[in-house]
């Protein structure tokens, strides 16, 4: 192992370069949240729903009825909004989630006993709880509105449907931090020592640099499983594509034939937005797997 330092390396700032990458257990790759994994087929078969379900209906439709294809010319500008919708309160709690999720991960490795069992506490108690409840929790506890340096900043339903989200996010990146950070052997950890760097040099120049590439195949992840989670909001009135959906529906006079090809369309966008994430994922393990 070359626990050279970065002067010693040829790096003019003097920084400790990354020590030698490591191979490591599976099991800690993918700890934090479970293995998901989208195929193209599952995309072919969403859209040959849509193709005969839209087909069914126009065969259906009555001539006073508009047909299928001109209601999906109609709405599909609105549902595309509130598709797109869905997609920034992803990132926005993805984003939320990865910053505090991040610190209360590195917590749980904490030399201090307090905070390591904060942190732990912590993340367990997020990440074993429904998704749906913390959802409620931050609608119905989180004020319409709050004063800050005299203003009154107010707090719309789809932010505190975000915080509500971003909670579950918090606790799985938690444990993706730890995961990662435990996966590398004691030798890194020692050979820093050694070289008599504090704990935090150790973190941020030789350790937080190997995670990295360790932790971002199973965040995509996590990304991917949220995006999918955003349709939650519409239970709690958040104007997002599934509350669309139901309003169009009824503007449409309720007709029971546009339900299928509707949600079939946007069970599609999910998937056109989700797979290539998950398969950029399984590129990214493939190219950063070492064996044991």
């Amino acid at each position: 192992m070359s626990t050279r330092s970065g002067a010693e390396a040829g790096n003019p700032s003097g920084s400790l370069a990354v020590l030698h990458n490591v191979k490591r257990p599976d099991a800690a790759w993918n700890e934090g949240c479970g293995p998901f994994r989208l195929h193209g087929r599952y995309g072919l078969f969403i859209a040959a729903v849509f193709l005969v379900s839209s087909a069914a209906t126009w065969a259906q439709a009555g001539a006073a009825q508009p047909s299928i294809f001109s209601v999906l010319v109609k709405w599909t500008p609105l549902l595309f909004s509130g598709f797109l919708f869905n997609i920034l309160i992803s990132v926005m709690a993805m984003a939320i989630g990865t910053v505090v999720g991040a610190a209360l991960g590195l917590g749980q490795i904490s030399p201090n006993p307090m905070v390591r069992w904060v942190g732990y506490y912590v993340t367990q108690f997020f990440r074993n709880s429904p998704w749906l409840v913390l959802l409620f929790f931050c609608m119905l506890l989180l004020p319409f509105q709050f004063n800050l340096g005299g203003y009154t900043v107010p707090l719309p339903d789809w932010m505190k449907a975000t915080f509500g989200l971003a909670l579950p996010v918090m606790a799985n990146v938690s444990e993706i931090v730890r995961g990662a950070v435990n996966s590398l052997p004691s030798g890194q950890w020692e050979a820093a020592e050694s070289l008599a760097f504090t704990r935090r040099q150790t973190l941020w120049r030789i350790i937080l640099p190997q995670c990295i590439k360790r932790m971002l195949p199973p965040w995509m992840n996590l990304y991917a499983i949220l995006t999918m989670a955003t349709v939650l909001a519409s239970i709690v009135g958040v104007s997002e594509v599934m509350t669309l959906t139901g309003e169009v529906l009824a503007a449409e006079g309720g007709r029971g034939d546009l339900l299928v090809p509707l949600y079939a369309m946007i069970l599609l966008w999910f998937f056109l937005y989700c797979y290539p994430i998950a398969r950029w994922t399984v590129v990214l393990e493939r190219k950063y797997a070492v064996n044991t």
